[in-house]
């Protein structure tokens, strides 16, 4: 893997911390990435640039409205075959950190 001087220096720096302190710089990431959210994209030209699952067209409205109407993981999984556990759980957290716009969303496509 080819690690950049940044990288490298980075790692130095951890080699030297306490744990606390990891968990610290960990906590200061984390913040920093916000609405970074693994699996998750929204490309303007694509389903209207709504968040959808990566490599996929299906929007997170879509699956986050399928489980407020009881369908389950399972049942989601098996009816969009190229989903995986991990995008429902990408899904979900975005859903808690995007509650309004989702909403918005799925009542904008009831209305259509």
């Amino acid at each position: 893997m080819f690690m950049t001087d940044s990288l490298i220096e980075a790692e130095r720096i951890l080699a030297g911390m306490t744990r606390a302190e990891k968990a610290q710089v960990l906590q200061w990431v984390a913040r920093d990435l916000g609405d970074a959210f693994p699996g998750i994209e929204s490309v303007p030209g694509v389903c209207g640039g709504e968040p959808c699952i990566v490599c996929t067209r299906i929007p997170v409205w879509v699956l986050e409205q399928g489980r407020r109407l009881g369908v389950g993981e399972a049942e989601l999984l098996h009816a969009y075959p190229t989903l995986r556990a991990e995008d429902l759980a990408n899904a979900w957290a975005y859903v808690r950190l995007h509650c309004d716009e989702i909403d918005d969303q799925i009542q904008s496509n009831e209305e259509a």
